[in-house]
């Protein structure tokens, strides 16, 4: 996990194309500029880092099941939940599953575990729109990197 990078996922553990399922891990960094504010001598991860978090796996699920056809674009964040805090060095299990598809529109739900604990949930909304050129190439490189397009 690279948080100033936006880089959320580090691996994808399982794709489930038939579930419509994707299971990932991150580990969050012992250092990161974020934590220079948030808070200092206390860092914890923002709750929209853990959002964005849930967002890019349910955003990955999406891609897998399309095979990079379409881009899908969060617009939307429903019933979150945050449950406890995350700090430096803890190992995050992330689950997104697919709620309802179609007519260019996607809901998943997802969730973070750590140590089996419940960390934070939400109903999560995408727009799917036809891949930007300029980056279909650089989200296919990054999905090879955590794993997702080997599972695929």
């Amino acid at each position: 996990m690279r948080l100033e990078y936006f880089e959320m996922i580090d691996r994808v553990a399982r794709f489930d194309r038939e579930g419509k399922r994707l299971d990932a891990r991150s580990t969050v960094p012992m250092e990161s500029p974020v934590f220079e504010g948030h808070f200092p001598d206390h860092p914890l991860v923002p709750g929209v880092l853990l959002t964005e978090t849930m967002a890019q796996a349910s955003g990955y699920l999406l891609l897998g099941l399309v095979d990079f056809a379409h881009m899908p674009f969060l617009v939307g964040v429903d019933r979150a939940r945050f449950r406890t805090f995350v700090g430096p060095g803890t190992v995050l299990d992330i689950e997104a599953a697919v709620e309802h598809e179609g007519s260019g529109y996607a809901v998943t739900k997802a969730k973070i575990r750590a140590d089996g604990k419940a960390i934070c949930d939400a109903e999560l909304r995408f727009k799917t729109l036809p891949f930007p050129a300029e980056l279909k190439d650089r989200m296919r490189d990054r999905a090879r990197e955590i794993g997702l397009v080997e599972a695929a």
